[in-house]
């Protein structure tokens, strides 16, 4: 059985602002940067056979924090990995989305698993490409114990999948910055 070690990025400003991120390159912030730190303290001791991050470089500067002292590891890039694509919400804030998307906003609530923003994608397709991409990688380490760098929401989909969670509950999973959780796959 694989084990992976789930970490969501540091935080960036657009988490304080409250901004939809989603697949927008948004670096971390000073305080992720000392989030990523005292995550990368926590699993110093941890022994990685592999690391993986979402392409996007607030994950992949994460990852390269905690791998400081992992020498002998790689960090490999899957855009699978990555946050929920937005659409059009990307870089609005919850208060703006209501004002301009108010009956999208309300079928999303109401609709979790098949809504998406404009031009963005279900809570359903994340959780399939995301698990795709955890299979693919226990395929390769089968007994492995393997660091993943991803997003909230991504990452969330991985905690219903692995609890037996409907996936309409995603939203409220979503774990916080740099806070890793363990699961087998």
């Amino acid at each position: 059985m694989t084990r992976f070690c789930l970490v969501r990025h540091g935080q960036t400003d657009w988490n304080l602002e409250g901004r939809y991120q989603g697949q927008s390159d948004i670096p971390l912030n000073s305080t992720g940067i000392k989030q990523a730190r005292l995550i990368a303290e926590i699993l110093r001791d941890e022994k990685f056979d592999a690391v993986y991050s979402s392409d996007l470089s607030r994950a992949i500067r994460t990852a390269e924090i905690i791998t400081e002292h992992h020498d002998h590891l790689k960090i490999n890039t899957d855009p699978r990995l990555r946050e929920v694509r937005q659409g059009e919400w990307e870089g609005l804030t919850r208060d703006i989305i209501r004002d301009r998307y108010p009956k999208i906003w309300e079928a999303l609530i109401e609709n979790p698993v098949s809504v998406c923003p404009p031009g963005g994608e279900t809570v359903l397709e994340v959780q399939s490409r995301v698990n795709a991409a955890l299979n693919d990688i226990s395929a390769l380490y089968p007994d492995g114990n393997i660091l993943v760098v991803s997003h909230g929401l991504a990452l969330a989909t991985v905690i219903c999948s692995v609890n037996g969670f409907p996936i309409g509950l995603a939203y409220q999973k979503v774990p916080e910055n740099a806070d890793p959780i363990w699961v087998p796959w």
